[in-house]
């Protein structure tokens, strides 16, 4: 059998390669630059049994260009890139764990906190221009943080501010009254999270439901001293509506990590002086990478095996 991995981060990591190839004679790598579109995806996958993916959509154009493909195994967190009901038609097996790389995304957003509320990413750019500025921002201590999303990420985030003494204000479409009254949290509407919010953190799926999430409408529901937070799906927020609000001081800061299309190009919202822009690196802490690519590993053997 012949297994190829669209992964860039898994393509480039020994330990992953040298694991996965004492399970398999064939394996393909890719070592692009970019995120394969669907025609790209189709001729790469297109003599393979099996695959591990990371964000490209295994849609219904795929699927049916690929007869011969029969795993495709999620090297990440978060199906939304995959038509899971046309691969149940097309008796693709999928393979998944939730949560995999929770811890490095949940301190990726701790650390986005802190950089804002406590003025540091500012600040550290302004000296390094040369401008000595003794802002010091605020505490996040006892400050209230909105989470909009308690699944694995959104769960550890509410861990990790513990020691913070935060109100913490949440919103799931999953109803968990007894881990939210267990751990002090608040479960309100979204739109009272963008209201009250000291910092709002994304950390949902990306549904119709939820596609710019963070708009011009909610963003001038926060306070003018807000910040917003993105380390899920891109098109979570609209960036056009973002860069605005950044610009004319609707929302004090705001920090991202992914993007509606990656790389992003617009030269003017990742240079403003407010927004900390990172590139879609919250999962990829080498930890997180190890244990994504060996989940993803797992998955492929076993249903590829389980088909023999």
């Amino acid at each position: 059998m012949r297994v190829a991995v669209t992964s860039k981060s898994f393509s480039k990591n020994k330990i992953l390669i040298d694991e996965l190839k004492s399970s398999f004679d064939d394996v393909k790598l890719n070592h692009g630059t970019k995120k394969l579109n669907d025609d790209e995806l189709i001729a790469f996958l297109s003599d393979c049994d099996g695959a591990i993916v990371a964000l490209e959509e295994i849609n219904k154009k795929v699927l049916d260009a690929l007869p011969n493909l029969k795993v495709v195994s999620k090297f990440g967190v978060g199906l939304d890139n995959i038509d899971l009901e046309y691969c149940r038609e097309k008796d693709v097996k999928v393979g998944w764990i939730g949560g995999v790389n929770r811890e490095s995304v949940a301190e990726m957003a701790l650390g986005f906190m802190l950089m804002l509320i406590r003025n540091l990413y500012i600040s550290s750019n302004k000296l390094s221009n040369g401008i000595w500025d003794k802002n010091g921002g605020y505490s996040l201590y006892g400050k209230t943080v909105g989470v909009i999303g308690v699944g694995y990420i959104g769960k550890e985030v509410i861990r990790l501010l513990q020691p913070f003494n935060c109100k913490i204000l949440v919103n799931d479409i999953v109803n968990q009254d007894r881990y939210y009254k267990s751990n002090n949290l608040i479960k309100v509407s979204k739109e009272e999270i963008f209201k009250q919010s000291d910092i709002v953190t994304l950390h949902t799926p990306l549904t119709e439901d939820t596609k710019y999430l963070v708009n011009k409408t909610s963003l001038a529901m926060m306070k003018p001293s807000a910040y917003v937070l993105n380390t899920a799906r891109g098109d979570l927020v609209d960036l056009d509506d973002l860069k605005y609000a950044l610009q004319n001081n609707i929302i004090c800061g705001a920090a991202i990590d992914v993007y509606d299309s990656e790389p992003p190009k617009d030269s003017e919202l990742l240079s403003l002086e407010n927004l900390i822009c990172t590139p879609h690196i919250g999962g990829n802490s080498n930890e997180a990478v190890l244990a994504m690519g060996r989940s993803s590993i797992k998955f492929l053997k076993e249903l590829l095996n389980h088909l023999d």
